[in-house]
């Protein structure tokens, strides 16, 4: 959850005082590294988007994992530059609703992305741990249904999330500044959000870094079979090493510093901790781990190349059709450089028989 701007005492101070905060450096933070994940995630995404719908002849399971991660990214970066503008100016002129929604995107992206990764590592687990026996379930349809469910089940969780938060306007601000994305009161927390923690964490991260975790340590106990090497060679053990270790490093980077802060975050706020030097270190790790956390956006088109032999396969035949191409286009061009060649020799040895003759 985003941090707030209201400050109340804890510990046992009185409810007259207040901890410092020391988090003043979150807006320079944000405002950085919101922008550069924008136009890398912008960039990045959009070309995934490309592969997956204009390039690609094959398309599978997978593919429709990652496409709705893709959309998912895209939906989130799309809401950055207001974000960027909001952290610039500590100012938010866009209204109530753009707030709302922009808040619940964020949740929709970095728990929809989790739960679509673990799909990924999921589906992956059943091509090669059960092969024969997973055919019947690892198809399109089953995927599409999937997606659905994954869909329906982060958007129950964000949306009541990002409508509970209220723009609010400081009095005693010089400017009278409207804030967005800082200001859930102490009342939600405890009525509210403490239980929507409960809920995104267990269903959000918790069993998908457990189903990742657990998914891979099957797969690469597996390849350790020596029936494994046989399977028609087509099983390569250093892919798919690469794609595990891709996988659980962005999975791990992005998601786990976010989580486990926010679990202390949400202890803060509704004072089962309590104590100023508690609050002092979770709210000054809490900028950084977010902006971690929302990095994802970048790092997902990495897991889609390692973790797709489709997508791989499209660069190979691109890359194949283009020295193709250069090939041919040479050859022509040396043909006809030596057409010309003979050409010109023919014309020069008919100019001089022609004057031989004639002297």
């Amino acid at each position: 959850m985003y941090n707030d701007t209201i400050q109340q005492g804890v510990g046992n101070q009185s409810t007259n005082n207040s901890c410092d905060k020391n988090d003043g450096f979150k807006y320079p933070l944000y405002s950085t590294i919101f922008s550069i994940v924008f136009v890398v995630g912008l960039i990045t995404n959009v070309v995934a988007m490309y592969i997956f719908t204009c390039s690609l002849k094959l398309r599978n399971e997978t593919t429709t994992y990652m496409m709705n991660l893709v959309v998912s990214d895209l939906l989130f970066v799309c809401t950055l530059p207001l974000r960027v503008f909001y952290f610039i100016n500590q100012n938010w002129p866009f209204g109530s609703t753009l707030c709302k929604v922009s808040v619940s995107l964020f949740y929709t992206n970095m728990y929809g992305s989790m739960l679509f990764l673990t799909c990924i590592s999921v589906d992956r687990f059943l091509a090669i741990v059960y092969p024969f026996r997973s055919r019947a379930l690892r198809t399109k349809r089953n995927a599409k249904i999937v997606c659905v469910a994954v869909w329906v089940l982060v958007l129950s969780g964000s949306l009541p999330t990002g409508f509970l938060l209220e723009t609010t306007s400081q009095e005693k601000s010089k400017n009278n500044s409207t804030f967005c994305f800082e200001n859930f009161s102490s009342n939600q927390w405890k009525a509210h959000l403490s239980k929507v923690v409960i809920f995104i964490e267990t269903v959000g991260f918790i069993i998908p870094l457990l189903l990742n975790v657990c998914c891979s340590i099957m797969v690469l106990h597996t390849l350790r079979r020596p029936q494994t090497i046989s399977r028609g060679g087509k099983l390569n053990k250093t892919k798919i090493l690469r794609m595990i270790v891709v996988h659980l490093l962005i999975f791990c980077f992005c998601f786990i510093p976010y989580n486990v802060n926010l679990v202390f975050y949400a202890l803060v706020r509704t004072k089962t901790l309590t104590g100023c030097s508690v609050e002092s270190v979770v709210r000054t790790i809490y900028p950084i781990a977010l902006c971690i956390a929302v990095s994802n956006c970048c790092f997902d088109p990495i897991v889609y190349y390692f973790t797709s032999e489709t997508i791989q396969n499209s660069f190979k035949r691109k890359s194949q059709v283009s020295r193709t191409y250069d090939a041919k286009f040479s050859e022509a061009l040396q043909s006809e450089t030596s057409s010309n060649l003979q050409c010109s020799l023919r014309t020069l040895k008919a100019k001089v028989f022609h004057n031989e003759s004639s002297v």
